[in-house]
């Protein structure tokens, strides 16, 4: 499945959760990224299928190659296990990213809305390494 199979797919299925929505998919690969990043933000928990998290998986994980990863060994520490670096804290490879910019540690409610923790969706697995970015 090519990457925007995935995408015309993973829409498909987000919408078909809730059969209310009335919802045109645009043909604009653009607005296809904006409408399936709409959809995981407003999407209620509930269990998903085994195949939409792998068809999931995969885009992101293509998703992620295409826009580039930042590792550590790439950085330079500031002073012993102390990195400092500016840049797009959603190409960081990291397990989780803690946003201290929350005194409640709720995150943003806003679909939609720019901000840290609407930045990628990506399920996490094996976590082990944590990012703590302060705002």
């Amino acid at each position: 499945m090519e990457q925007a199979e995935r995408r015309a797919y993973l829409i498909r299925s987000l919408l078909a959760e809730d059969a209310r929505r009335r919802v045109t998919v645009p043909s604009d690969e653009g607005e296809q990224k904006r409408l399936l990043r709409s959809l995981m933000n407003v999407r209620r928990p509930s269990p998903a299928s085994k195949e939409f998290l792998s068809v999931q998986d995969d885009y992101l994980r293509e998703a992620i190659a295409e826009k580039g990863i930042t590792r550590l060994a790439d950085l330079t520490p500031a002073d012993g296990d102390l990195y400092l670096w500016q840049g797009d804290i959603t190409t960081l490879e990291c397990d989780a990213i803690v946003n201290a910019a929350n005194s409640g540690m709720t995150g943003c409610y806003r679909p939609c809305h720019n901000c840290i923790d609407k930045a990628t969706h990506i399920r996490i697995t094996h976590p082990s390494n944590c990012i703590m970015v302060s705002c």
